[in-house]
């Protein structure tokens, strides 16, 4: 079974597509446990939700209210109830294309591979340095993590030894969280992006310092920041390491302000 972690804030108008390409998935929908968590939503989403709960009640849906927590919290709320063998996740504004459960669970039981961790690629992007694509996968490693993040949560699926060996997202975090989980996921498991698009985020456009979490930039490089400091206080990098990723951070935060005040201007 694959445990579908759906976390819902104020997605009346998403909600419907991202549970639909759950549905739509060429793999049989009885082997999908789909679990959504509304993390105190004000708008409509609830009655969406209920209306495609009644219109399905062949799919094994479970649905969970919390008041507003973050999405680490939801996530962490639908893990705890996940019974899966595999467990994916899809945040509430994205949708799979259809074939994408199929061909990541082609990879993580192909004992040859002994992969743990698998994402795509989305949004027609392509997959940049420092990861190296070879035989249509690029290893993600922690090294590699700390420069770039390419796994977006929303293409993710895992076994779930990485939950057993690893935990829960760290619900004190609301941005770069993913990042944050990843890091730790990496120091004990197998990690891997499938180099084919198989996801549509946001519809399609560009989120990174446009729209979700990731649009607030300043709020995504304290994230960021804060990472670095787990890390160095774990002694997973070192002081010199600290430093420099420091730096560089900053730099990139500088970077990315820039390029969405160009963007902005274009509009």
């Amino acid at each position: 079974m694959i445990s579908v972690i759906i976390p819902l804030y104020n997605a009346e108008e998403t909600i419907l597509s991202a549970l639909s390409s759950v549905k739509a998935q060429t793999v049989n929908h009885r082997e999908f446990e789909i679990i959504i968590i509304n993390d105190g939503s004000t708008d409509g989403s609830k009655k969406v939700v209920e209306l495609f709960i009644n219109n399905n009640q062949d799919l094994n849906i479970l649905y969970f209210e919390q008041e507003n927590g973050g999405v680490s919290k939801a996530r962490n709320l639908g893990l705890h109830a996940a019974t899966g063998e595999f467990i994916a996740l899809l945040d509430s504004d994205d949708e799979w294309l259809a074939e994408k459960t199929e061909k990541q669970l082609k990879l993580l039981t192909d004992k040859n591979l002994n992969i743990d961790f698998i994402a795509t690629r989305r949004n027609n992007g392509k997959i940049l340095p420092p990861y190296r694509v070879k035989n249509n996968l690029a290893e993600i490693t922690f090294k590699k993590l700390l420069l770039r993040n390419e796994a977006q949560p929303s293409t993710v699926i895992f076994k779930r030894k990485v939950l057993e060996n690893t935990g829960f997202f760290n619900e004190d975090q609301r941005y770069a969280e993913d990042l944050n989980y990843w890091m730790k996921i990496s120091k004990s498991n197998s990690m891997y992006i499938l180099d084919e698009s198989l996801l549509i985020a946001d519809k399609g456009r560009r989120t990174f310092g446009v729209s979700g979490l990731s649009a607030d930039l300043s709020a995504m490089e304290k994230g960021f920041q804060r990472n670095l400091k787990e890390m160095y206080d774990v002694k997973n990098i070192n002081f010199i390491q600290y430093l420099l990723l420091k730096v560089f951070y900053k730099a990139k935060y500088l970077f990315l302000l820039t390029r969405t005040y160009y963007y902005n201007l274009k509009k």
